[in-house]
């Protein structure tokens, strides 16, 4: 199968069509079965039950850490009153183009354009109070997979970038043209959790000697020659993606880096609520939220009352999923799980 995609690649270098041909031939590999991903509008997923969580004084000042096209925003800012403060942030600098052409006006709204690890950085240069609370929405936003020029789509042909934020950082099609089968290996089984990633990794080293990789039909189509069967439920495609994605943009250390900051930044009573829409995530946040609402760990059988442990957070109900009624108007949902906690001290 690797050999398929090697003559694809010669082919479409040396047909009569020259770089026209490598797409036409790639397009030709690539089984349209597979596709998954549709051209939706970004709908913000559990918008209600997010803000309904967040929101708990109309005056106080609020961060939502991922813009995306302001879902979210709009409806906590239905929910302030003229003296509450909304900071919202983003990598992609056309998300914040799109908060400055809405918000400009607004004076409760403040814009910062980068990653939500630097919360305490931004709300520091906007002179914010301790917050009342903070909403990250992680993952990536519908506009992003819908636009081919981003390079995040599996099912649109387009140039391999993949960055969140388009003005700094290496693309995944410079990261895959020069690291090491190895690496590329490590990262598609570490952050894509994808079994079949030395396959892959060997597959993408092969096809970079004979042409670069740029555009992202190129490179699903080393991952469906790699792939040795089909699940008709899953894109081969999808977990690869999903992997260099992760460490393209660094987005497991900036959850983690997020998550204290947040809590640091966060004013007693102040809530963190946290949507995540796959294990890796999800996993990094459980365990946040639940250490610290367990307390300081101590030695077993120490004689203590529960009521002297000192806990940082409590946990505010349980995980919340979306309805089947949400999953139905927005696929995107299907996947996504909300934490909440509130600061204690």
């Amino acid at each position: 199968m690797l050999e398929s995609a090697r003559i694809a690649f010669v082919n479409g270098v040396n047909g009569v069509n020259g770089v026209n041909g490598v797409a036409d031939v790639l397009e030709r590999i690539v089984d349209e079965r597979y596709y998954t991903l549709t051209a939706e509008s970004h709908v913000p997923v559990l918008r209600d039950e997010a803000v309904t969580a967040l929101v708990t004084d109309p005056d106080g000042c609020y961060v939502d850490c991922t813009y995306g096209r302001g879902g979210h925003t709009a409806a906590i800012l239905a929910r302030l009153s003229a003296r509450g403060r909304l900071l919202v942030i983003d990598k992609d600098t056309t998300a914040v183009s799109d908060a400055r052409q809405k918000y400009t006006t607004d004076p409760r709204v403040a814009i910062s354009h980068g990653s939500f690890a630097e919360i305490a950085r931004f709300a520091a240069a906007h002179e914010l109070p301790p917050l009342t609370g903070v909403l990250l929405d992680l993952g990536i936003s519908s506009p992003q997979i819908n636009q081919a020029e981003r390079g995040f789509s599996f099912d649109k042909n387009g140039p391999l970038d993949m960055r969140m934020d388009q003005t700094q950082g290496q693309t995944a099609a410079e990261w895959l043209m020069t690291a090491d089968e190895e690496d590329i290996a490590r990262v598609l089984k570490t952050f894509g959790e994808e079994r079949f990633g030395k396959r892959i990794a060997r597959g993408v080293v092969e096809a970079r000697q004979v042409a670069p990789i740029t555009t992202t039909h190129q490179l699903v189509a080393i991952i469906d020659a790699a792939v040795p069967y089909v699940d008709f439920h899953k894109h081969p495609a999808t977990r690869s993606f999903q992997g260099i994605r992760i460490f393209i943009n660094n987005e497991l250390g900036d959850i983690e880096v997020s998550l204290a900051a947040s809590l640091q930044a966060l004013a007693v009573g102040g809530r963190l609520v946290v949507i995540s829409f796959h294990s890796l995530e999800d996993r990094i946040v459980k365990r946040f939220m639940r250490d610290l609402a367990k307390g300081d760990k101590l030695p077993d059988r120490l004689p203590i009352r529960d009521s002297e442990i000192i806990r940082t957070v409590k946990l505010v109900g349980k995980a919340i999923k979306p309805t089947d009624a949400e999953i139905a108007v927005n696929r995107r949902s299907r996947s996504s799980i909300m934490r909440i906690a509130e600061k204690l001290l």
